[in-house]
């Protein structure tokens, strides 16, 4: 039995195992429809979200499994003061598998300690979010061709951007990959997550100007600014539109640029950019149920 509560809880040969798979699952739907059969999957969301916990239940239900969970700590006995660990004891009686998001860090780690059965860690706070950072990676790999060679811009919230450390830390271990950092102060990566870059020899720099970086780019990952991680109202506000992306922003952009965002997005990325052909973010929503589709296989130890 296993977890994954980190993206460093997968190997590289794993992530392009599931890469692989997904990208089988995508080329033979049917081949995985019954695979999961009488398997339940408990979505333990304990923080509103949309893609994730919808798109772990649809990758369960087309797989010809069963979900049950909850959507809200409100609608748990959390609100009762239940601790973490005494749900998944109980959870673990009635699912086969669990995806949990918590708005603690580390959360998930604790479930997983006194799971029963594989967790699978889908948000904690501003700290992981492996399941998007796979989706990330199926994204890029099946719209560039590669993960490795490239230049990958993050922009905006890099310091409670829980998918943007994730996605540093998994991309850092392929070969050629250089990162730019684009941020206000306020919102720099935090120190921790520089760590593998620095330990790595990862070519990273950091600037606060989107627009004199825009020609080197090979992806732009856009993040919004998270008005729930912040303490103060004053700051989010003050900081909230520092990066807008428009149409005249990508003129300097190269045609191949693949634009993508975890969302949700609130204003920082145009409309109007909706229709370019560059932008894939709603496309990476889709990736991501045939990834979670793969990692549900591959710790339920199910194969085709």
């Amino acid at each position: 039995m296993r977890h994954i509560t980190s993206i460093t809880d997968l190997s590289i040969a794993e992530i392009d195992e599931l890469i692989l798979t997904a990208n089988d699952i995508i080329a033979h739907p049917d081949k995985y429809r019954e695979l999961c059969r009488h398997k339940k999957l408990a979505t333990l969301f304990y923080e509103p979200s949309t893609r994730t916990r919808l798109s772990f239940e649809a990758a369960m239900y087309e797989l010809g499994g069963q979900v049950l969970g909850f959507s809200e700590a409100a609608s748990s006995s959390a609100a009762k003061g239940e601790s973490v660990a005494d749900t998944i004891r109980t959870v673990c009686c009635y699912a086969d598998i669990i995806a949990m998001r918590h708005p603690k860090e580390g959360a998930p780690t604790v479930a997983a300690l006194h799971a029963t059965v594989p967790v699978i860690n889908a948000g904690d706070g501003g700290h992981n979010h492996p399941t998007q950072t796979l989706t990330d990676l199926l994204t890029i790999q099946a719209e560039k061709g590669r993960l490795d060679h490239m230049t990958v811009g993050l922009c905006g919230d890099l310091k409670f951007g829980r998918t943007v450390h994730s996605l540093i830390t998994a991309m850092c271990r392929y070969p050629g990959v250089q990162f730019v950092l684009i941020s206000p102060e306020e919102l720099k990566v935090p120190s921790y997550v520089k760590i593998p870059l620095k330990s790595g020899n990862v070519p990273y720099t950091q600037t606060t100007d989107l627009a004199s970086v825009m020609p080197e780019l090979d992806v732009l990952y856009m993040t919004r600014v998270q008005r729930e991680r912040f303490f103060n109202e004053d700051d989010y506000v003050r900081l909230k539109d520092s990066y807008i992306l428009t149409p005249e922003k990508l003129e300097s952009a190269r045609p191949d640029l693949i634009i993508l965002h975890p969302l949700p997005r609130v204003n920082e990325i145009a409309v109007a950019i909706d229709e370019d052909p560059r932008a894939k973010y709603f496309k990476q929503a889709l990736y991501g149920k045939f990834v979670r589709m793969a990692l549900i296989l591959k710790l339920l130890e199910v194969h085709a």
